[in-house]
């Protein structure tokens, strides 16, 4: 279950490098000595050992770029829209078209993820998604910009993210050291956590100042340098069994998801996660704020602290190596109840804030030692496969959540809606943990 992205329920083998023998372009041998000549003299701290390691530290810098982009679209985006149409309908077919791209692409992904060298994958990634925003960014400076125009674009925008999803996932493996791979997911998750603070302020100075036409086009220009420290990045190549039919390979990868009973547990509480838990609260949630707690600055606060508690989990990660992984990341899980149950009070601000902090903390440890989980137990060569079914059945039960959440707030009250959240979320929690495969599985971190 990962994070990245919009928001995600419970969800962002040693390889050493090697060099082509085909000589490297150019530019490709400028940025590679300019890496060089900033790290050569630099070891860095136990918890930052990942960096020291230049295939994981290329795809690292290349992730951070992106990250910081994808920051600046929970601003920029419906600004972008309301700029054309200020209706709640045009944003919400915006978003809806982002969506439906995800649940299209995301089985069709993991098998080509699979199936084709994964760098190629996220290269093609980064330019689908460049594409998409520098158009969109090109037409709304211009003043060119339609509607139906949006909802291509953010399409176009959807089915990149759809390949990058999957394919990242099986290919950090491949740039890290083994017993590393959950301080390089750590990485990726501080990472994450800290432009979702970070991101929205700096899209909302730019949407205030240039406009939000300005802010994609800093989006567009993150996937640009993205893909230009991934195009150095130099692994060995995998060997992958014979190409077979696309139905056949997702019926292996679906075999491998369901023949491991601690991952398709996860898929379905996630999935009820999703519906039962994020989605009442980050729709009901500017409800309350707005009826109860004084508008926009105190759910900006509550949402802010959320993303603080997953920076805290990430710096926690950087360190923390458990024997049994889930064992540790699961209980956590339950500290989402906070959020919600002082949300349906509703308590005063700070409060909440405390308890999203810490609903925050505890979604990034269970992200991060889940997916490094599924990286050490899933075989590579079907790793993309695996993650694209559990990213399509995690967020399966979501938009329905969304839609379901208002309902239920006109029939029983916000109040009753979250605290059934809340205490979802306990009961679930205590009820995966009772299964012996998930909390006595093993780190393969040797």
């Amino acid at each position: 279950m990962a994070t990245s992205r919009s928001i995600h329920w419970f969800r962002p083998g040693h390889c050493w490098a090697a060099r082509s023998t085909l000589p490297a372009s150019l530019l490709e041998d400028a940025l590679d000595s300019m890496m060089t000549r900033l790290w050569r003299y630099r070891r860095l701290p136990q918890g930052l050992g990942p960096l020291n390691e230049r295939e994981f530290r290329l795809l690292y810098l290349a992730r951070a770029f992106s990250l910081f982009g994808d920051g600046l679209v929970p601003v920029a985006l419906p600004f972008a829209v309301f700029s054309i149409d200020r209706s709640p309908s045009a944003l919400g077919f915006v978003l809806a078209s982002r969506s439906l791209a995800l649940v299209v692409f995301l089985l069709v992904a993991g098998v080509v993820s699979d199936r084709l060298a994964r760098k190629q994958v996220m290269i093609a990634s980064d330019l689908t998604r460049l594409t998409a925003q520098a158009t969109m960014a090109a037409l709304l400076i211009g003043g060119a910009a339609k509607l139906w125009q949006l909802v291509v674009l953010v399409f176009l925008y959807g089915l990149g993210d759809a390949f990058f999803r999957p394919t990242s996932t099986g290919f950090v493996p491949e740039t890290v050291s083994r017993n590393r791979l959950q301080q390089a997911n750590a990485l990726l998750v501080l990472t994450n956590s800290s432009f979702s603070i970070l991101g929205p302020v700096v899209a909302g100075v730019l949407v205030a100042s240039v406009g939000p036409g300005w802010a994609l086009a800093a989006d567009a220009a993150t996937f640009l340098a993205s893909a230009l420290f991934v195009v150095q990045i130099h692994v060995i190549p995998k060997a992958r069994p014979q190409a077979a039919s696309f139905m056949r390979e997702l019926r292996e990868g679906w075999h491998v998801f369901r023949s491991r009973t601690w991952l398709w547990v996860d898929g379905v509480f996630s999935a009820l996660g999703s519906f039962a838990v994020l989605a009442p609260m980050f729709v009901l949630g500017p409800v309350v704020a707005a009826r109860s707690l004084g508008g926009a600055p105190a759910w900006a606060t509550i949402v802010a602290a959320f993303g603080l508690g997953s920076v805290l989990g990430g710096i926690v990660l950087l360190r923390v190596r458990p024997k049994r992984p889930l064992l540790v990341a699961i209980p956590p899980l339950a500290l989402l109840a906070l959020p919600v149950a002082l949300l349906a009070l509703p308590a005063p601000t700070p409060l909440i804030a405390l308890g999203t902090l810490a609903g925050g903390f505890g979604l990034t440890v269970f992200n991060t030692l889940f997916e490094t989980t599924v990286q050490r137990h899933v075989p590579s060569e079907s790793l993309s496969r695996v993650a694209s079914i559990d990213w399509v059945m995690s967020g399966a039960l979501q938009p329905f959540g969304f839609a379901l959440a208002g309902s239920a707030a006109l029939v029983i009250g916000p109040g009753t809606t979250l605290a059934a959240s809340a205490l979802w979320i306990v009961v679930s929690t205590a009820i995966v943990l009772s299964i012996p495969s998930v909390r006595n599985l093993r780190s393969l971190d040797q």
